[in-house]
């Protein structure tokens, strides 16, 4: 089922399905960012000057995160002081350094995820268990 939604963003009007967007980054300042699928041309949206997109966003951001949610792997990830909504499903590839480290990039954007099991390490578990149930490779947690 699609989930269309009208956005405005630089006088311009683009009509986006949302179940093809990969990831949010909901800002500590409220602005929320998403990147276009297929192109990786953000849309910045902040409540100030675009009360009901961002609303639309938000309300979209509960539905895939809410219980009972199927399609996809939806996780928060707190990074560089900002929380990433990300269907880890669309992810392509992961890295473990030999610290720990986990690194992967979000799709439709260059931005690179970086987690370490002492300083993020909720995240981290969520990302090594998503990583285990989907591959069935074996990532020791550290910590």
């Amino acid at each position: 089922m699609a989930y269309w939604v009208k956005i405005y963003y630089e006088r311009n009007e683009y009509v986006v399905n949302f179940e093809h967007v990969t990831a949010f980054c909901h800002e500590r300042n409220g602005r929320i960012t998403f990147w276009l699928p297929d192109c990786a041309i953000p849309i910045i949206v902040n409540p100030q000057s675009n009360l009901e997109d961002y609303q639309q966003i938000l309300n979209y951001i509960e539905y895939v995160t809410g219980v009972g949610f199927n399609r996809g792997y939806w996780v928060k990830i707190l990074y560089e002081r900002n929380e990433y909504i990300v269907n880890l499903d669309k992810i392509s590839s992961f890295c473990k350094e030999p610290n720990g480290r986990i690194t992967f990039w979000l799709p439709d954007s260059t931005i690179p995820i970086i987690i370490h099991p002492v300083s993020n390490p909720e995240s981290y578990e969520i990302v090594v268990e998503y990583i285990q149930k989907t591959t069935g490779y074996l990532w020791e947690v550290k910590g």
